[in-house]
């Protein structure tokens, strides 16, 4: 019985279950958490249909938040056509392949920087390195709404700006001014 357990305990991929860490903090060793990422890479249209963002507007702002609330960075890419841009910490791209470019990010960054990829692609997830912690984005997209329901989007000092100040923030935390 003991070895049946064991080869369960075995075969799990750590950050492939559900848990109550938030998103992207790795696996929990030995008892104690794993060191937060501080690179974030995402697989746009996959975490896009993972979750049911109103545009691609929403996502890019949901993430740019949570990298920025992280203090990590991050890029997500897009597969298509684009012109790439930053919000706060989070760089867009688009390429024609954005599979390949995730790849190649993680190799370039797995060294130097805690990784974390968010792909349900498997294949991008199995070519990223053992050193990469992986997410899926469907598990991602869960627990991104978790956090956000415990730390509501909306604060009384913004019922208390005028529209003008709240727009100026708003471009400010975006990189634009």
């Amino acid at each position: 019985m003991s070895t049946k357990k064991k080869k369960q305990t075995i075969g799990r991929r750590p950050g492939s279950g559900s848990s109550s860490a938030p998103p992207g903090a790795g696996p929990v060793r030995g008892g104690a958490a794993a060191p937060e990422p501080t690179f974030y890479l995402f697989d746009g249209h996959n975490l896009l249909f993972a979750g049911a963002y109103e545009s691609v507007r929403e996502l890019e702002d949901k993430l740019a938040s949570f990298v920025a609330l992280k203090g990590a960075r991050g890029v997500l890419v897009f597969d298509g056509v684009g012109e790439t841009r930053k919000i706060g910490p989070l760089e867009i791209r688009f390429a024609e392949e954005a599979d390949f470019v995730l790849e190649r990010l993680a190799a370039e960054l797995r060294d130097r920087e805690r990784v974390c990829l968010v792909s349900s692609d498997l294949t991008v997830r199995g070519t990223s390195g053992r050193e990469v912690d992986k997410r899926s984005s469907q598990i991602f997209v869960e627990e991104l709404g978790q956090a956000e329901e415990r730390f509501p989007a909306r604060s009384p000092i913004e019922d208390r700006l005028d529209a003008k100040t709240r727009a100026k923030l708003e471009q400010m935390r975006r990189g634009e001014i």
